[in-house]
């Protein structure tokens, strides 16, 4: 063979040798990033060939599956619970994914990294290839509870719940209203699609938007946790016995006069009472001293490490970051200790509140999925639950709870209609929130609930925010409380 017939035969060999080094580099490591590229024509049919997992509850209730489908895809996407658990799963359509549905679609459709030899396999074996099984952190009772309490006692007002695990941040229900349905989104006709896209995102409430994380209110007096936290923290000596100043009217800094909610007089109008009495009566006066006296970095600070002015929390969705802003102006500071000022909260982060000083002081990062499953029944992924920040400590979580057990318990507290004779011998502990809004408060309150049950060992914690339901104990509490009964009924308790 003459030099030049070399040359060639050896550069055409080298370029076999990389195509085929190319081609098993694309199979073996990049088919995840080759799915989800746009403009994928064969991704976006074969999304439809193949059988998409399911997405499960904690106690396997199915709230999204592929059912065969009669047109020319081979499968179509079904909730069976449709609007409740919307918030969730979100929807996969022809198109576009959201929820659970996109956060983790790779798994969900079979191209992900972790889901390459198990494909392999299949495809050996000439088994069809399935997408792997999501499991939430779901509990469906809770669930089902939440959203029929949230859709029958608001009479149609927009709002929230979310309930935790306080010991590992799992959580337990997540409800937004009003909702929406998925499986109208789900259709593979083009022109019913458009329609329903247009209608959901144009429907009267915005039923499309997450309110559990994705909106916030005004926290109202659920906010004194924090700045209880805060005082509890700062001051050397302090506890529930300690004596604060308690007027029925405050001057504030700049002159103007607060008042309690409807001029209320705390502690008889003595002027001074104690803390776990101001907290238990919800002293407006109190804690808007406090407030002043701590000063606007102090309660930032606290209000951070309960979980406030965190831009990055996700679920895996991402969470709207609750607010708690810098403030100079001490009057203002003095508003946003009792949640009155420009402070605002997910139902989320309500429920946060309640979980942190419910496990000693700990804060445990929230999450929704619980394990990946894949079609062979093996396990891809489990989360592990971590802790978000030691928001206080266990002694300081000690005398909060005392305090939210007296909101509930003690014959004065704003919530004692909850209390544990009333309750079936649950005893729960939780604060009220009556939250002002509109120009000059001229609007109807947000009614907020934040608690958790049972007291002596924590299950779960409850945030719930109904917009313009008014006082926190008349429509928060009781559907934050049927979502602890339902929990606790599964758990034997």
């Amino acid at each position: 063979m003459n030099r030049a017939l070399r040359r060639i035969s050896i550069a055409i060999l080298v370029m076999f040798v990389l195509l085929l080094v190319n081609i098993n580099y694309l199979q073996g490591f990049e088919p995840a990033s080759l799915a989800t590229k746009p403009n994928n024509a064969r991704a976006f049919e074969a999304q439809f060939q193949y059988q998409r997992g399911n997405i499960v509850t904690s106690d396997n209730v199915t709230v999204a599956e592929s059912k065969p489908s009669s047109d020319i895809y081979k499968y179509q996407r079904f909730y069976p619970a449709g609007p409740e658990y919307a918030p969730v799963t979100g929807y996969d359509t022809l198109y576009s994914e959201s929820g659970i549905e996109y956060y983790e679609n790779s798994v969900l459709n079979g191209s992900d990294s972790s889901l390459t030899v198990r494909n392999l396999i299949d495809l050996l074996t000439g088994k069809q290839r399935k997408g792997a099984s999501v499991m939430l952190t779901i509990n469906s009772e809770a669930q089902d509870v939440a959203w029929n309490a949230l859709q029958s006692t608001t009479g149609g007002k927009p709002g929230a719940v979310v309930a935790l695990d306080p010991k590992t941040g799992a959580i337990l229900a997540m409800v937004s209203y009003p909702s929406y349905d998925p499986n109208l989104l789900a259709t593979h006709d083009n022109n019913k699609l458009i329609a329903a896209d247009k209608a959901t995102l144009g429907a009267p409430g915005n039923p499309r938007l997450n309110r559990a994380i994705n909106f916030t209110w005004p926290p109202g007096s659920t906010f004194k946790i924090v700045t209880s936290s805060a005082y509890l923290t700062q001051t050397a000596g302090s506890s529930t016995q300690s004596n604060v100043y308690s007027p029925t009217q405050l001057k504030l800094p700049n002159g103007n006069l607060l008042s309690n909610n409807d001029g209320e007089k705390c502690a008889a109008g003595t002027g001074q009472t104690t803390l776990i009495t101001a907290f238990t009566q919800s002293c407006d006066t109190t804690f808007a001293n406090l407030g002043v006296q701590l000063g606007n970095t102090v309660l930032k600070n606290s209000a951070g490490l309960l979980g406030m002015n965190d831009p990055n929390l996700t679920i895996p969705m991402p969470v709207s970051q609750s607010n708690y802003p810098p403030l100079s102006d001490r009057s203002y500071t003095a508003l946003s200790a009792i949640g009155q000022f420009s402070d605002t909260v997910t139902p989320l982060q309500e429920a946060m509140f309640a979980a942190a000083i419910a496990n000693g002081g700990s804060l445990m990062r929230p999450y929704l999925v619980q394990q990946i499953t894949a079609s062979d029944l093996s396990t891809v992924q489990r989360t592990t639950s971590t802790q978000l920040s030691q928001a206080v400590s266990p002694s300081v979580a000690s005398e909060v709870q005392q305090m939210m057990l007296a909101v509930v318990q003690n014959p004065g507290g704003t919530a004692y209609a909850f209390n544990t004779g009333a309750e079936n011998g649950i005893t729960i502990a939780g604060k009220t929130g009556t939250a002002q809004n509109g120009v000059n408060n001229s609007g109807v309150s947000d009614s907020v609930f934040t608690c958790y049950a049972p007291y002596d060992n924590p299950q779960i914690a409850v945030g719930v925010i109904v917009q313009g339901g008014g006082y926190g104990a008349t429509v928060a509490a009781p559907i934050a409380v049927q979502v602890i009964k339902a929990y606790l009924a599964t758990l034997g308790k």
